[in-house]
């Protein structure tokens, strides 16, 4: 397979932070605005969600119909100076082949890592995407996420197999949402050798009692995008019973000056 001559100075980048004093929290974006803005809002790195890319575009989510978006998302900001996450559901395919070619693309635009999940089907699978990915773009920071905790009931044993599996196919990574007992991730913090990435919810722990249960990486996930939608729903809302609606919201030359010049 070709690899891309890319410098992989943003790559190690990403990678370190998962190795700092104190985890990354890593915000979700949904479009070229909301990344620049959180960029600029001094995050060290910003990922994408799969939810608020197919939200959108109008089109489902989960279901492998945004690679297109998802790849012109990140040719639109990875050569931009912020390290960049790909959220890539199941990698958009279940050839393995297919799932190292979308990476080498995103790898080829600038970003930084790739988050693939195993939605609960058989962990050979996306183990065989992980070691496909990890041939083709060795660099690439590809971060694992099983589904036992998000869609099924949390089982340990099974939750303990598959990241096994995924370590040892080579993620740089694992991810396990919906996981929220701190007791619960501090022992698997000790099972594993990848950083442990969770998904920060506001029912949950705060994001301290997270980094001290020993997760390295906190994802925001679909939550921000969820949150601006709630805005401005209640920003509507209010303007039509006559009210003015309050909280902070950006300018239009604020919101201009996040995006690219003319061409």
């Amino acid at each position: 397979m070709t690899r891309s001559p890319r410098p992989t100075a943003p790559v190690t980048a990403f990678a370190a932070l998962h190795h700092a004093d104190e985890p990354l929290l890593l915000p979700n974006a949904w479009d070229y605005a909301s990344a620049r803005a959180l960029a600029a809002q001094g995050f060290p790195a910003v990922a994408t969600t799969s939810l608020g890319v197919a939200a959108v575009a109008g089109l489902p989510d989960a279901v492998a119909a945004t690679r297109e978006e998802t790849l012109r998302l990140a040719l639109s900001l990875g050569s931009r100076p912020l390290l960049l996450s790909v959220d890539a559901e199941g990698g958009f395919s279940d050839d393995p082949d297919e799932v190292a070619r979308f990476a080498r693309e995103l790898y080829a635009v600038g970003v930084a890592g790739l988050n693939l999940e195993d939605g609960l089907a058989p962990a050979g699978r996306l183990a065989a995407k992980i070691a496909a990915v990890k041939k083709a773009v060795p660099a690439l920071f590809v971060n694992a996420r099983t589904d036992t905790h998000w869609l099924g009931d949390g089982d340990t044993a099974d939750t303990l197999s598959r990241l096994d599996a995924y370590q040892a196919a080579g993620a740089d990574g694992v991810f396990v949402p919906g996981l929220t007992d701190p007791r619960q991730i501090a022992a698997l913090v000790r099972h594993l050798d990848a950083p442990l990435n969770v998904l920060y919810s506001p029912t949950g722990p705060p994001v301290r009692a997270l980094a001290d249960a020993g997760a390295r990486r906190i994802s925001l996930g679909s939550l921000l995008y969820r949150t601006a939608l709630g805005a401005a729903l209640r920003a509507a809302a209010g303007i039509r019973a006559g009210r003015t609606p309050d909280g902070p919201s950006p300018s239009y030359d604020e919101v201009t000056a996040l995006l690219p010049p003319p061409c």
